[in-house]
C-alpha cells in the first residue's frame, strides 16, 4: 500500500517524548501533524497541556489544536470526522499526515468505527446539569444503576462527564445508553493480532515505569513554574467556567482549580509542591491508563523511549513507518 494512503500514529503515555519525536520526524519527511489530544484543543490553556509553542507549531503545520472555547465540549465522533478531512487535505497538498497523542478513545474510535449512539441534546443535558447541581452526581449514579445498570456498574459516582452522558440518552431515547453498543465477533480491529488494513501505529512505552514517573513529576513542576496557577486563575476569572466542564476536568487543571476553591495560599512553596504532587499523581493515573489502551492494540511497534537515544529512536520510528 502506498504510504500516502496509510493512517501513521504516534501513541505514548503523557511526558513520553511524543512531540520531540513527531518534530524530528519532520525534518527527514514532509509531514502535518494531527493532534491526537482531547485537552490541547482547548484555547487559552497552553501551560498545563504541555502544548508545543508557536515555534514548534510554525516549524511544522499542527492541527486540531486550539480549535475550541474551554467552554465547549469535544467528542470522539467528531474528532473522526475532523481527522478523516485533515488527512485528505494533508494529502492533496502532497504531504503526509502524523497523528500524534495519547487521548487513546480517539485512536480506537478513528480504528473500530462509532456506534450508532445518538447526538447530544443541549435541553436535557442542560437539566441534568440542573439536577446535579441540586442533588449531587452520586445521586445521579444511582439513578443510572437502576435504568441503565450494565453501564451504571461500570462507572464511579463521581464520574460526572460519563453519567451524565449515558442519562442525556436514556432520557432522550427511552434506551439505555450500553444498549447502542454494538455487537461484535471476535475481537475489535484494534483489538488483533495484525494491525488494522493500512494502520501503523508506534508507541513510545518505557520499561522502567519509574523513568516515565519522574518525567511527570519534574514537567508538572515546570508547569507551575512557568505559570500555571496564574493561568488557572485567568481561566476562572471568566465566571462561566466550572469543574464539570470537560476542559477544566483536565489533568493538573483540576488539582490547581479545588487548591484555589479551598482558599490554599498558591504562593507559598510548600502549597505549591503540594499541589504539584497531587497533579503529578493524576497524571501518573492517567499514564497508567493509556498504557493499558495500548497493550490491547498487540499490533502496534512499542519503542523503549527509556533506553533508547533520541537517535535511535527516531530511526526506530522511521523504519516503523518505512520513510
Amino acid at each position: 500500500m502506498s504510504p500516502d494512503t496509510r493512517t501513521l500514529i504516534l501513541a505514548g503515555p503523557t511526558a513520553s517524548g511524543k512531540t520531540a519525536l513527531a518534530l524530528a520526524l519532520a525534518e527527514h519527511l514532509p509531514l502535518e501533524i494531527i493532534s491526537v489530544d482531547s485537552a490541547l484543543i482547548y484555547r487559552g490553556m497552553d501551560i498545563g497541556t504541555a502544548k508545543p509553542t508557536p515555534d514548534e507549531q510554525a516549524a511544522v503545520p499542527h492541527h486540531l489544536i486550539d480549535i475550541l472555547d474551554p467552554l465547549e465540549s469535544y467528542s470522539a465522533a467528531r474528532f473522526v470526522a475532523d481527522t478523516r478531512r485533515l488527512m485528505g487535505e494533508i494529502r492533496a497538498r502532497g504531504r503526509t499526515p502524523l497523528l500524534v497523542g495519547g487521548t487513546m478513545l480517539y485512536v480506537k474510535a478513528l480504528i473500530d468505527g462509532l456506534d450508532d449512539i445518538p447526538a447530544s441534546n443541549p435541553e436535557v443535558r442542560a437539566q441534568i446539569d440542573e439536577r446535579a447541581a441540586r442533588e449531587g452526581w452520586p445521586v445521579l449514579h444511582a439513578e443510572l444503576c437502576r435504568v441503565d445498570p450494565v453501564l451504571g456498574q461500570r462507572l464511579a459516582p463521581h464520574d460526572a462527564q460519563r453519567i451524565q452522558r449515558a442519562l442525556e440518552v436514556f432520557l432522550s431515547t427511552g434506551q439505555p445508553l450500553s444498549s447502542f453498543q454494538r455487537i461484535h465477533q471476535g475481537p475489535l480491529p484494534s483489538q488483533q493480532a495484525q494491525a488494522p488494513e493500512g494502520t501503523v501505529m508506534v508507541s513510545l512505552e518505557p520499561d522502567n515505569r519509574r523513568w516515565l514517573h519522574d518525567r511527570i513529576g519534574l514537567r508538572y513542576q515546570l508547569m507551575m513554574q512557568q505559570g500555571l496557577v496564574d493561568e488557572v486563575q485567568r481561566l476562572r476569572a471568566r465566571g462561566d467556567l466550572h469543574l464539570e466542564l470537560p476542559s477544566m476536568r483536565c489533568v493538573g487543571y483540576r488539582q490547581v482549580w479545588e487548591a484555589l476553591d479551598a482558599g490554599l495560599d498558591l504562593s507559598q512553596p510548600a502549597v505549591q509542591a503540594e499541589v504539584a504532587e497531587r497533579g503529578a499523581a493524576a497524571t501518573r493515573q492517567l499514564a497508567k491508563r493509556q498504557i493499558t489502551w495500548l497493550r490491547s492494540m498487540p499490533w502496534r511497534t512499542a519503542l523503549p523511549c527509556d533506553t533508547l537515544s533520541p537517535a535511535d529512536m527516531l530511526a526506530g520510528l522511521r523504519q516503523a513507518l518505512r520513510c
